[in-house]
């Protein structure tokens, strides 16, 4: 669970609502300080919300991005219905491409964790466009490593009989002897979050998540393409080691880009560090288009 710094929106923050034939998703948007030099849509992992990058819209404006990050479906603000099946990777898929589509243009995506899953089903689905480019934010090459099967088995046998307020009870005090301290705003916008989402949602998530397949192959066939590809994560990520997400940008033809002093969340634990580094990578693949 990423744990976002604070949950007031910024000044130049504001929130919107994008429609979808899945339905409509809440999103958070931040418009460049000037002349924008692009679009960049943030899509976020397993329990996550848009607000997993509240700390970064401000500073990929003020370096002249145009900035969307969104609630998948059944996540936190954005409603899903009670079908499990509603929640597999191409329909999530699908609404991020609905996303990009009314944005208009080649438009820079951003998974982090399992919405890295979400936007490479995207970016393989549509060929690479309307993608201008890729970034995987400490997600993986496939299924999470076995060491978190067992957890997310418990969770996925649970779901949706056991009330999530049930599980939060359980899993706060399990985070907090953890090391898990926010601040109480923090705190209580996390339990809002975990208990708004769809629980069908959350148990067809921690399926993919155990059960989705390897696609490195497909996705470097597509940079050898051309297609802009980029590894993102920090050094202590516990979900996928940093040796395979090494694997993955090996696989792409790139190096991985490693943001200093934090875990699996570097949008939340070190924003200005993460949007200097996207800003570096999004600038170099503009770059690279043009040239």
């Amino acid at each position: 669970m990423s744990t976002p710094p604070f949950v007031d929106l910024p000044e130049s923050v504001r929130q919107v609502t994008l429609t979808t034939s899945g339905g409509p998703l809440a999103a958070l948007r931040a418009d460049a300080a000037g002349a924008t030099l692009g679009t960049v849509v943030l899509v976020p992992g397993f329990t996550g919300s848009k607000e997993d990058f509240i700390a970064v819209l401000e500073p990929l404006a003020a370096r002249g991005w145009d900035v969307l990050a969104y609630d998948q479906r059944g996540q936190h603000e954005s409603p899903g219905p009670a079908d499990e099946s509603a929640y597999s990777l191409p329909s999530l898929a699908a609404d991020l491409l609905e996303v990009l589509g009314a944005e208009g243009g080649a438009v820079h995506v951003v998974g982090h964790s399992f919405g890295g899953l979400v936007a490479r089903e995207a970016a393989l689905a549509a060929g690479g466009a309307p993608l201008a480019s890729l970034t995987l934010l400490c997600s993986g090459p496939g299924a999470i490593p076995a060491s978190h099967h067992e957890n997310l088995g418990s969770l996925r046998a649970a779901l949706p009989d056991v009330p999530l307020e049930t599980i939060w009870s359980v899993k706060e005090p399990a985070d907090r002897a953890a090391g898990w301290d926010p601040s109480p705003g923090v705190a209580e916008f996390c339990h809002r979050r975990f208990v708004s989402n769809s629980p069908w949602g959350i148990r067809a998530k921690a399926t993919i998540l155990c059960d989705t397949p390897d696609r490195t192959g497909e996705l470097a066939a597509l940079g050898a393409g051309g297609f802009p590809v980029a590894v993102v994560y920090g050094p202590g990520d516990d979900a996928w080691t940093p040796a395979e997400q090494d694997a993955v940008a090996r696989a792409v033809g790139t190096a991985a880009v490693v943001v200093p002093d934090c875990g699996h969340s570097p949008a939340a634990e070190q924003p200005e560090a993460t949007a200097e580094a996207l800003d570096t990578l999004l600038r170099g693949f503009a770059a690279r288009s043009l040239g």
